[in-house]
């Protein structure tokens, strides 16, 4: 499998070795979103100030009197990580301009999980993209309320088995497919769009460099794999995700100003969707008429973003 040339950067001897998420956090075995915020915040390194909706990230690493945390943090509702954020960002501006605080670059960061993200956040996500204010959003999507419960999410997947989306004769699992936020972002017209999965670490680190660099707001939906939802075994979350792109169920693409680019490019023929659900337990009620239905949409999906790729051209 080829990956992007642009790597070269990220030799291990350049890859931050300073962390600014510390170990002893309450995470469950496996979990991929605690790995993935790892990699996200050695990328980000100093001078930012993160806001965190509540959720697994929030709960297992804030508990009080401690915190994982190694940079200025902010634990917010679970609908409005984007709207602090804004906030924040507009306050460092106006506090520079009075000379308040020192004339130097501090970069706003905002994490959710998917349903902080493509459900009840998305209303101030939109906004504040709308707006322009200078941040990153990270979605740390593991496709579920899997804090409270393992609830359905609008990013759960098609027939995927969940406490409120249970698999039965009639409807099995989630009826829908997968939302796709980082389109609806594309839509708002922002400079940098990407998807990313800490099974790919270097192109998650890259990713995060170029948003950095951006003036202007920028999104990052992140697979996060979940062990403990996903009914699978923890020490296959690297190998879930890195399933989850060789089938094309999850592209790692980037948009920059409106030009589609995969970033780990796949051959023709990808591998089976099957490959990837008869790891997880929330799909073991499928039969093999279900795993061709689920097939149908993946490479529909793929399809589509293929046709991006080709076909689109920078706006500027």
């Amino acid at each position: 499998m080829n990956t992007i040339t642009n790597f070269e950067i990220y030799a291990p001897k350049l890859v931050e070795k300073r962390e600014f998420f510390s170990a002893g956090h309450r995470a469950c075995q496996g979990c991929a979103e605690a790995l993935a915020l790892r990699l996200i915040l050695k990328a980000l390194g100093e001078d930012i100030i993160v806001a965190n909706a509540t959720g697994c990230m929030e709960i297992i690493s804030s508990a009080y009197p401690h915190t994982a945390w190694e940079v200025p943090y902010i634990h917010v509702a679970f609908e409005n990580a984007a709207a602090v954020a804004s906030g924040v960002e507009a306050g460092l501006k106006a506090l520079r301009r009075k000379g308040r605080i020192p004339d130097r670059y501090v970069k706003v960061v905002a994490v959710a999980g998917d349903g902080g993200t493509a459900d009840i956040g998305l209303q101030a996500l939109s906004g504040a993209m709308e707006r322009g204010h200078d941040m990153i959003f990270f979605c740390l999507d593991n496709e579920a309320y899997m804090n409270t419960g393992i609830q359905r999410s609008s990013a759960t997947p098609f027939m995927a088995a969940t406490t409120t989306s249970p698999a039965g004769k009639a409807i099995k699992g989630q009826r829908t497919g997968k939302k796709n936020v980082a389109e609806i972002m594309v839509a708002h017209g922002i400079p940098y769009v990407a998807t990313a999965s800490p099974s790919y670490p270097l192109d998650l680190m890259q990713k995060v460099k170029k948003a950095r660099a951006i003036q202007g707001p920028s999104y990052i939906h992140v697979l996060s794999v979940c062990p403990t939802g996903w009914r699978a075994a923890s020490h296959e979350a690297v190998k879930l995700g890195r399933l989850a792109v060789e089938t094309g169920f999850f592209p790692l693409y980037e948009v920059e100003n409106g030009k589609y680019r995969l970033t780990v490019e796949l051959p023709a023929k990808r591998r089976p969707i099957g490959d990837y659900l008869k790891l997880q337990g929330r799909f073991r009620h499928l039969d093999p008429a279900d795993v061709e239905k689920v097939q149908a949409l993946v490479d529909k999906e793929f399809r589509k973003l293929m046709h991006k790729v080709e076909t689109s051209v920078p706006w500027s």
